[in-house]
């Protein structure tokens, strides 16, 4: 009977509120923008007639350019740039947070004291956390005035605040848990007698992490790494916030067409965009099957 209830109905039963959810908020959306997308507008409306305009205007005849960037590549290489450098960044730290909590930490109610002290943050807006570095690292902020107190510098430094590293700084405040909780999940489901045989086999610390801590966690952090980079790519208000209106980004284009009431176009690059993403995710799953950990 149970075999049976496996292979009819039931299952189909049980898993068609999450998929209906599913239809309505997410497929049902998209297919929308994917629609207006094609539609074509001016400065008074929107018109429901077919159209590649959209895209046209997208790109901008960046082809034709080549090897000369045109402004959606130029904005483009720097999205992916800071998804990049945000990436490496808290793969570096969330990876040694979460090997640190699972492997160093004996206790399993400490091991859980430390973890939630990693979710403190979220319990606050993130604009208020991106905002929190503002007097930090602003010309009359902390770090330049400690700077100066110390003669490190003689006048404060301009790159600290509304810059790339003011955007790529807040990026790995706000995501890095992101990535410590899929990678500490892994760390948890490695079977210790696997490191404890290969360091009776004379495994050095660092062989060890390499050839079994990090293989066996490359599923957290195929799944971390999903959550930041599709997060960061689409991402325009920390990038306006502590760029100060002055750095590229793919968000923040679409944010502006909205802005000016123009949702054709807007939907063009939110679906060059999603593509843009897909591919990384696609990417992504082609070296790692994530589905181990699901």
């Amino acid at each position: 009977m149970a075999a049976t209830n496996r292979t009819g109905i039931v299952p189909y039963l049980q898993a068609a509120p999450l998929a209906l959810v599913f239809l309505l908020f997410l497929v049902v959306p998209l297919a929308f923008i994917v629609v207006v997308s094609f539609w074509t507008y001016d400065n008074y409306q929107i018109q429901p007639a077919f159209t590649v305009q959209n895209y046209a205007d997208v790109f901008d005849r960046c082809i034709a350019r080549l090897p000369t960037l045109c402004t959606t590549f130029r904005t483009y290489v720097s999205t992916l740039g800071f998804a990049l450098r945000v990436w490496v960044l808290t793969l570096l730290i969330g990876f040694a947070i979460a090997y640190f909590l699972a492997f160093e930490v004996r206790s399993k109610a400490i091991q859980s004291v430390l973890f939630l002290i990693c979710t403190i943050p979220f319990w606050t807006s993130n604009v208020i956390r991106m905002i929190s570095w503002i007097p930090l690292l602003g010309r009359e902020g902390l770090v330049n005035r400690t700077l100066m107190g110390l003669g490190v510098v003689d006048q404060p430094v301009e790159w600290l605040l509304y810059s790339g590293f003011s955007v790529t700084l807040t990026f790995v405040h706000l995501f890095t848990f992101f990535m410590v909780v899929p990678i500490y999940n892994s760390m948890l489901r490695i079977d210790r007698s696997l490191i404890e045989a290969a360091r009776d086999a004379g495994a050095s610390g660092w062989q060890i992490l390499w050839n079994v801590v990090v293989p066996l966690s490359k599923t957290g952090i195929a799944i971390g790494s999903i959550f930041v980079l599709t997060i960061v790519m689409g991402d325009f208000v920390t990038v306006g916030l502590m760029g100060g209106q002055q750095i590229a980004s793919v968000g923040k284009t679409i944010q502006t067409e909205i802005s000016y009431l123009q949702f054709p176009i807007a939907a063009a690059n939110a679906v060059v965009l999603l593509a843009t993403v897909l591919l990384i995710v696609f990417a992504l799953l082609r070296v790692v099957d994530i589905r181990k950990e699901l």
